[in-house]
């Protein structure tokens, strides 16, 4: 790919994406959620990893569930680099609360960040895909809108990965015709940064890790990879695709 941008690039699996597809020639736009002091810290510092692996690299921080923010990224990636080849949507986050504990604001944030944010992206990316000459969008879902079990739903983010499911398989109808391709990842238990939000302490990513059947954690490299054959030459037959990379889990 030549200009890619990664939301969600600051830590976990966007930011292993973003280092995956970090090579000489690939222009990257790093996006990451968090203002915070942290948050830039930990862009920054993804940012510089990928430069020293021979990339052009850009980053910008805001939040996603505000309308504008994801056009104005692809406008200055445009600005920055030229047209877009590449979306990876790896945003979003984890909501624990129950269905009865939910409310319609922290569900509306959700949505807003999700899929409200992957179609205000890929909108204004659009007139780039459909002419690049290997366009590809690539969005993160999570097993957690295929699998559903006592104590272990959570309503608002399986909502919200529902529907940006849905919105890829449309996408990936309407960009047929120029060649380009959408698809989607499902990570399974993904081990997350330490103190990051959804992330877990060891007895609880140990237990998590014997729930799928190769009895073992993904780590965010593993889910790169499946991106980065994703928005390959090589995977240029591959539309509309939901791919679970969760070592069975949603067999069970």
């Amino acid at each position: 790919m030549g200009i890619s941008i990664v939301t969600g690039g600051g830590a976990g699996i966007g930011a292993a994406v973003a280092r995956r597809l970090a090579a000489p020639g690939q222009h990257l736009v790093l996006h990451g959620q968090g203002a915070d002091e942290a948050s830039l810290e930990r862009l920054a510092a993804v940012a510089d990893e990928c430069r020293q692996a021979g990339a052009e690299v850009a980053w910008r921080c805001g939040d996603l569930a505000v309308a504008g923010t994801a056009s104005e990224l692809v406008a200055a990636t445009r600005e920055r680099f030229g047209a877009v080849d590449a979306l990876i949507h790896a945003a979003g986050f984890a909501d624990r609360r129950s269905f009865q504990d939910l409310t319609r604001e922290r569900l509306d944030h959700s949505f807003a960040v999700m899929p409200g944010a992957f179609h205000e992206l890929a909108s204004a990316a659009l007139p780039d895909l459909t002419r690049s000459a290997q366009g590809r969008v690539v969005a993160i879902s999570s097993f957690v809108a295929h699998r559903f079990v006592p104590g272990g739903t959570f309503p608002a983010s399986a909502a919200a990965k529902a529907a940006l499911e849905a919105l890829v398989k449309c996408l990936a109808i309407e960009l047929a015709p120029s060649g380009a391709t959408a698809n989607v990842v499902v990570p399974g238990y993904t081990r997350k940064d330490a103190g990051r939000l959804g992330s877990l302490d060891p007895a609880a990513w140990e237990r998590a890790a014997k729930l799928n059947p190769l009895q073992h954690l993904a780590e965010p490299v593993d889910i790169a990879a499946t991106v980065a054959f994703l928005v390959s030459p090589e995977a240029r037959h591959i539309t509309g695709a939901v791919l679970p990379v969760d070592g069975g889990l949603t067999l069970m």
